[in-house]
């Protein structure tokens, strides 16, 4: 019968039993078939290959970039004083290794790097890149000159794609060149005798290296370390860019393994890895690389460079970190630190960028909101049974661990559930709706948010759950209870008699029931010639130690005056008296009937008001 009603809908709605044929890509710019055009990067045989069974188990050392490369690729440059204040947050992050400028491509770069190099504290390193030119290298080296620590980065296309098309050099060539360079950098920096204050260091790039045939790669960077002659002190770095992405991640690593298990004296050279995005892979690139033998990752705070930017440096150090790998950088008041870099680069980070997106730990949808609601009560349990592992849905890192406030996790919507709205309540209010009143309060706030076109401010939620439930009868206080007394009149019977101060008048009101609570709803039912009945009823401790208190919820049943139908009405009170929290919920609700216009005084009410 089910399947029969479901065909026959089918037939009389939408199509109508017209055929709607699939459609045809038209292909006007893309080609069908790109193998035409473009060449698959094949994957080199390396039939060693380890780094599939390996995990990260330490950082790496970290070089920022942003100051060079980062800055370079800006449309609007920084200025000199926004540079220092990126200088400054980055030691104040805990980079050791900074690469501030190209010294001899300008005299605001080169008086830059004076700055950084007056201004680093003894254990960081200040790095300049320079290309493989005699005048260039004694400039850079110049602006170097007094540093503690210093890097000098040179770099030589070694693709054969460069080489043949841009530089028209040969591989001989190329290997001559980085040879001659490297012997000067030498002979200006750590074998002149007026440059021994300073710890100097060397980076060699061969630039493309992941479009480079990796053989290669190894054979001109031998020559280089001859030519340096590193030590395990103070070992050379090679840095194995992937200048233009071309591969997967796992190529990548396979050419860094390669050269890793190739170069000689492995232990005095480092291996850097400096990712671009062109493919969106720069981040599992340079994870890659780590579990491949790399010691070194170079980047950028959230990933500014060329084109489609360098590898984001956040991303790969906090994701260590949610691995229980410490990342030795300090991200513990992320929200300021996008401040600089986005005043600096003005480049806006976006929204769903990872960690450091203003919605990556925000949950609109419903049922997100729930497992996450149920995930932070569970962690209590768990954590109250010395459980300290962190393990909440949708949620891998603890926002309060990048200096993000949990009101932030869980924003409103139309298209939220129960959960979201109720997870406002309790982290701004530390009220834990009954789920009843979680249902209820949802549409509430789905309707405002629907009517509004927008999402919902933690405030706006609040403020409209204190108005809807009249918490603590904060908002309507028509009906309030001066004095009572309860005595009790049988094994279970209580008896109340008091006084309620209305619109100014004070009456006189009595009931009786099994109980303090019944009786109040008695007396007030007398007073208010409507039967009152509770519906449902909840309370819970609030806060802890000597300022807890008790909140209390109360739905009572009615029948209304405007169409005789039966319905209800929450209420909310808190007190440090578990008792006087019941009885303000009780007169929540009570004030909200009345306030609706759903229940008036009776007239022997009116007349004893009129008497007094």
């Amino acid at each position: 019968m089910i399947r029969e009603t479901a065909v026959r809908l089918a037939q009389n709605v939408g199509r109508a039993g017209k055929s709607i044929p699939p459609i045809k890509l038209a292909y006007k710019n893309m080609l069908k078939d790109p193998s035409i055009k473009y060449k698959k990067f094949q994957q080199n045989p390396f039939p060693q290959r380890q780094w599939p069974n390996r995990v990260i188990e330490k950082a790496p050392r970290w070089l920022s970039t942003d100051l060079r490369d980062g800055n370079q690729s800006l449309p609007d440059p920084m200025s000199v004083e926004q540079k220092k204040e990126y200088f400054h947050k980055l030691l104040e992050i805990g980079f050791k290794e900074i690469e501030v400028s190209f010294p001899s491509a300008s005299q605001t770069d080169f008086d830059f790097t004076r700055y950084a190099v007056e201004n680093a504290p003894d254990d960081v390193s200040i790095q300049c890149l320079v290309q493989s030119r005699e005048h260039l290298i004694k400039r850079t080296v110049e602006a170097l000159t007094g540093a503690k620590r210093a890097t000098i980065h040179s770099y030589l296309a070694t693709s054969d794609l460069f080489r043949n098309v841009v530089f028209k050099m040969s591989q001989e060539e190329a290997v001559k060149m980085a040879v001659e360079s490297t012997k000067l950098i030498r002979s200006l920096t750590k074998d002149d005798p007026n440059q021994q204050a300073t710890r100097w260091t060397y980076q060699f790039s061969p630039e493309t290296f992941s479009d480079t045939p990796t053989e290669f790669a190894v054979e001109i960077c031998e020559a280089v370390k001859a030519a340096w002659e590193p030590t395990e002190e103070n070992p050379i770095i090679f840095n194995l860019p992937a200048t233009v992405e071309v591969s997967t991640p796992n190529i990548y690593a396979d050419q860094v393994e390669y050269f890793s298990t190739h170069i000689s004296e492995r232990e005095k050279v480092s291996i850097s890895v400096h990712c671009h995005n062109d493919r969106g892979c720069g981040v599992a690139a340079s994870e890659l690389a780590i579990l491949a033998g790399a010691d070194r990752v170079e980047g950028c705070i959230f990933g500014n460079g060329e084109r489609t930017g360098n590898v984001d440096l956040v991303t790969i150090a906090l994701n260590m970190y949610t691995q229980g790998v410490s990342p030795n950088l300090d991200f513990s008041e992320l929200t300021k630190l996008i401040e600089v870099v986005e005043r600096c680069n003005k480049i806006p980070i976006s929204p769903r960028a990872p960690y450091g997106g203003e919605l990556v730990v925000c949950a609109f949808s419903g049922s997100h909101q729930d497992a996450i609601k149920k995930g932070f009560a569970a962690q209590e349990q768990r954590r109250a049974l010395g459980d300290t592992i962190w393990s909440i849905p949708y949620l891998p890192l603890d926002p309060k661990d990048i200096g993000r406030d949990y009101a932030a996790v869980i924003r409103v919507n139309s298209q939220s559930g129960k959960g979201g709205a109720a997870w406002i309540i309790l982290r701004s209010l530390g009220l834990d709706l009954p789920r009843n009143l979680q249902i209820l309060f949802s549409k509430e706030v789905q309707n405002t948010a629907d009517s509004l076109g927008r999402e919902l401010k933690s405030t706006e939620i609040c403020d409209l759950f204190k108005e809807k439930y009249n918490f603590n009868n904060e908002h309507f206080n028509h009906i309030n209870l001066l004095d009572y007394d309860i005595v009790k009149t049988g094994s279970d019977r209580r008896s109340l008699n008091g006084q309620v101060e209305i619109n100014g008048q004070v009456h006189d009101i009595q009931g009786s029931g099994n109980g303090p609570i019944s009786s109040l709803i008695d007396s007030l039912s007398n007073l208010l010639s409507v039967r009152l009945t509770v519906e449902s009823y909840a309370e819970h401790s609030l806060g802890s130690g000597s300022s807890t208190q008790a909140a209390t919820y109360v739905s009572l049943a009615y029948r209304r005056e405007s169409d005789n139908e039966i319905t209800c009405q929450w209420g909310v009170g808190t007190s440090e008296d578990v008792g006087d929290a019941s009885f303000r919920a009780i007169l929540s609700s009570v004030n909200s009937i009345f306030n609706a216009g759903e229940i008036t005084l009776p007239k022997t009410a009116d007349s004893a008001a009129g008497s007094q």
